[in-house]
């Protein structure tokens, strides 16, 4: 461009202008990569929450407070706990009674109806639960484990199942089921005290909880 015929001052205005317009477009390019990058991190934890199992998000309830979950079971009864420890299918809680007394219970995920929360909990539920390291076998350990080392350690335990509460020993485990041998509360389990055995499918259990705790 031939701008011989021009003064300093137009030449600085054209100057200007050009760095204005300069400036507007690197302003909305700017404009354009911020949203493209506020909308790809909606679409990415939309589709976190979307992979979220009702185990993660219990397990973000956890981490985020102490404070009591109220769970309501299949059977319909609702219980408060306080999760200590979670496996692959299952936790370990204090379960809580009205009086304050906590006693020690597993409850299967399987065996949750629904969790019963506030907003705050709702919300705090749908946050990234902290990384298990790799020394965090829990989360790959099912049931089954649970209730053999409850067998192995013949803790007289109640069992919640969906027509009722029974009380006994786990004598053995299988894949998908639990043996029981049926005695009175409070007693040790001895053959001449039990009065039937019971096979109790693992998808029935709703809560176990341990006698004397």
């Amino acid at each position: 461009m031939d701008n011989s015929g021009r003064t300093g001052r137009e030449l600085y205005a054209g100057d200007v202008r050009w760095d204005d317009l300069f400036d507007d477009l690197a302003g909305e390019l700017q404009g354009a990569l911020d949203d493209e990058a506020a909308r790809r991190a909606v679409d990415e934890e939309r589709l976190r929450v979307g992979r979220l199992t009702v185990r993660e998000r219990l397990v973000a309830l956890a981490e985020s407070s102490s404070a009591p979950i109220s769970l309501q079971l299949s059977d319909g009864s609702i219980v408060a706990v306080r999760p200590v420890a979670f496996g692959s299918d299952w936790l370990s809680a204090e379960l809580l009674a009205e009086s304050g007394r906590a006693r020690v219970c597993i409850v299967p995920t399987a065996g949750i109806a629904s969790l019963v929360l506030s907003e705050e909990q709702l919300i705090a539920s749908l946050r990234e639960p902290a990384a298990s390291g790799p020394g965090d076998l829990s989360g790959r350990l099912g049931l089954a484990f649970a209730l053999r080392d409850l067998g192995r350690r013949r803790r007289q335990c109640e069992f919640v199942v969906t027509t009722g509460t029974i009380v006994g020993t786990i004598d053995r485990v299988a894949r998908d089921h639990v043996d029981v041998a049926v005695h009175e509360r409070g007693v040790a389990r001895r053959a001449r005290d039990v009065v039937a055995y019971r096979i109790i499918p693992l998808e029935d259990l709703r809560l176990v909880i341990l006698a004397g705790d």
